[in-house]
């Protein structure tokens, strides 16, 4: 019976450790008078945040934001310039496209980016008109132009699982797909400002149409499966400015929610039926200015919270 008791100790001290991590934290980036970024958990409690630059910079707001498998943070505070922060705040990575790779002089602003698997950092520089990628050293390795809207706003860039590229363009209104030589494969009008695009697991595109106030899957054949504009059914939530997607592993579906005002959620996960089933309302922290954030999975919330433990308060 000692034995027997000591094992089912044991069993539930695992079973509530794993409680403790079974869990996805929220990493958000706001600017908009709120400067900041923070990761909090499901229920909005802030566990870490650090304050970034703002409009003094002539910043307008954060556009991208990344966990890195390292725990770091990659963000930007500026137009140009990107920065790889520790959780104890330390910035140990930076690059300004204003100045590097031949930039000098020519305008250029910066909404998305992303560090690859391999440690290079994939850069979207609108004014110029490129898709760059640097490796940890600044050096250019890879290069292409965008042919539909690069000189105008681009918004959010997503890699796709086949290594395409989906780019969101305001102007014109365009989610365009390139594969790595730049050539154009697909592209989908949305006649929008339009912000972010994924690819789902299914094939399928899932668009946040931006100033269109709505989502929707199309097709390769570009053909709309579904769209929620305006009101989610049977709910009293709006949709303003839409802006990150992201698809998580059990199929489910998280949409960023800006300027909907104090009294509509910042980000929504739906189900497969399109329910809402969680929201993240954290308007005194966010403000109206929440454009990017990550859901982070449970290795990625482990890891988190692991590296939060060691960091002095």
């Amino acid at each position: 019976m000692k034995r027997a008791s000591q094992f089912l100790i044991v069993l539930i001290c695992l079973l509530i450790n794993a409680s403790v991590y079974a869990e996805q934290l929220v990493l958000v980036g706001a600017s908009y008078q709120k400067d900041i970024l923070a990761i909090c958990d499901a229920d909005g409690k802030v566990l870490w945040s650090f304050k970034t630059g703002g409009p003094a910079n002539g910043h307008a707001g954060h556009h991208d934001v990344q966990l890195l498998p390292n725990g770091n943070i990659l963000f930007h505070d500026s137009w140009t310039g990107l920065k790889e922060i520790t959780l104890d705040k330390k910035v140990v990575w930076t690059y300004d496209s204003a100045t590097m790779n031949g930039n000098a002089g020519k305008r250029v602003d910066v909404h998305a980016f992303s560090r690859l698997p391999n440690g290079n950092t994939v850069i979207v520089e609108s004014g110029v008109g490129r898709i760059i990628e640097v490796d940890q050293q600044g050096k250019l390795v890879h290069e292409f132009p965008l042919k539909k809207g690069g000189t105008q706003s681009t918004r959010l860039v997503r890699i796709t699982p086949q290594g395409t590229y989906l780019v969101c363009s305001e102007n014109p209104g365009v989610v365009t797909e390139y594969n790595r030589k730049g050539e154009v494969v697909w592209d989908y009008l949305t006649n929008t400002r339009v912000y972010g695009a994924i690819r789902l697991n299914n094939g399928n595109t899932l668009i946040a149409s931006g100033s269109g106030n709505s989502v929707l899957e199309v097709t390769p054949d570009k053909k709309v499966v579904w769209e929620i504009k305006g009101k989610v059914p049977e709910t009293d939530v709006e949709l303003k400015w839409t802006t990150c997607l992201q698809q998580l592993a059990n199929g489910n579906l998280v949409i960023g929610n800006c300027h909907a005002g104090p009294n509509n959620p910042q980000i929504l996960e739906l189900d497969g039926d399109k329910k809402i089933v969680w929201e993240f309302d954290e308007f005194d922290l966010v403000g109206n200015g929440l454009a990017c954030w990550q859901i982070l999975d449970d290795a990625q919330s482990k890891l988190v919270r692991k590296k939060l433990a060691s960091v002095k308060p």
